[in-house]
């Protein structure tokens, strides 16, 4: 399982940085994949055990920048074992208060990085992977309870998990599996100043375990989905939100 070739998307911070450095602790070579974040990419790429690693940057919205990007750690690791399509932006726009630019921009943003930038770095990333290979993406418990707030998260990130399935078929022959986890509120930077004070209390009580997960807990999950033993869990979407959310 060791000595994979793994690129991670938003591995500058939160669940992507903890997913870097899970795959780097089992002696994976691991690109950390940025889109403007060079220092705290930087960071990361530091502290990841063992070395080998990579730093790459593209605009997931930018499908030439992905290819050159996806093709650049090909070519330093030979091969992509592992795609993790992690990153993703989160840009409120409640339809009775944005503006119609602000609407379409919020939309053409969202959609571009969260769900065609994914489908695009797959398309890419593919093209380098052998059988036994592995796709994970990272989508939301917000794929399935509705965003309100940012209805264009919610939909890219359930269009990611249809995405996903649709690649678990089309990829099986070749052995390549493709999973997906939906996490519920995860501790992260970018969610800190959401889970303080009352309105956190109220977040960590929507899961009867009275709490939220940890960036290293969905790095966990993602590691299992990665592994040989997890190939037949193609097409899956694990939910890891604490029961705050249960459908059949």
């Amino acid at each position: 399982m060791a000595d994979r070739a793994v690129l991670v998307t938003g591995a500058s911070r939160g669940i992507g940085a903890a997913i870097a450095r899970a795959f780097a602790a089992t002696g994976d070579r691991v690109a950390v994949h940025h889109g403007r974040s060079t220092a705290a990419a930087q960071d990361v790429l530091a502290s990841l055990d063992g070395d080998g690693h990579l730093l790459v940057q593209a605009d997931l919205a930018d499908p030439v920048a992905i290819l050159d990007m996806v093709d650049a750690v090909a070519a330093e690791f030979g091969r992509i074992d592992v795609l993790v399509n992690n990153a993703g932006v989160f840009i409120p726009h409640p339809i009775t208060d944005t503006s119609y630019e602000q609407w379409q921009s919020a939309w053409a943003e969202t959609l571009g990085v969260n769900l065609v930038g994914a489908a695009n770095a797959t398309w890419c990333a593919v093209r380098h992977m052998p059988e036994g290979g592995r796709i994970v993406n990272i989508s939301s418990r917000g794929a399935f309870r509705g965003e309100p707030g940012q209805p264009a998260y919610g939909a890219s990130k359930a269009g990611l998990i249809a995405f996903a399935q649709s690649m678990a078929r089309a990829l099986g022959p070749r052995g390549i599996a493709v999973t997906t986890v939906a996490p519920g509120w995860v501790a992260t930077d970018m969610a800190a100043a959401r889970l303080e004070g009352p309105e956190g209390d109220i977040r960590r009580a929507e899961s009867p375990l009275g709490r939220v997960a940890t960036p290293e807990e969905v790095a966990a999950a993602v590691l299992y989905l990665a592994s040989p033993e997890a190939e037949l869990a193609s097409g899956t979407v694990l939910d890891l939100n604490g029961a705050s959310l249960l459908r059949m």
